[in-house]
């Protein structure tokens, strides 16, 4: 992904609205950045704000979460939102472990909740 900054973003299936609501908040911001988004996630993104610039890569539990752990590996991601539902079980469990370990590994900033989001969107748009 060549070419300025790099935002991942994803989300659980109860929180995807926040995620499609939160972009349409921060479009000033996000049209600043390339967007990457699990498929379903991007997908509802594009929904409520059609002209930014996502690419929408699989589904999480297809494999979406472990591409976006790839490119912050390969250092292409340069932070991460990830609306996460702490009340639901996920069958895919191990991969968002394995995503959220990369950003630790790797030292991107990531949110996971709304309130914390909004904080790294403020630095990043700074």
């Amino acid at each position: 992904m060549a070419g300025g900054k790099c935002l991942a973003l994803i989300a659980h299936d109860q929180k995807k609205d926040d995620m499609a609501e939160f972009a349409r908040r921060n479009r000033e911001t996000f049209a600043n950045w390339k967007i990457v988004a699990t498929g379903t996630t991007g997908g509802r993104v594009l929904e409520a704000v059609p002209d930014l610039d996502v690419t929408r890569l699989k589904s999480g539990p297809l494999g979406g979460d472990q591409q976006i752990g790839a490119l912050i590996a390969t250092g292409e991601v340069d932070a991460l939102i990830f609306f996460v539902d702490p009340l639901t079980p996920m069958p895919h469990d191990v991969d968002v472990k394995a995503l959220m370990r990369l950003a630790i590994v790797y030292d991107i900033p990531m949110a996971l909740n709304e309130a914390t989001a909004d904080k790294l969107i403020a630095n990043l748009h700074a």
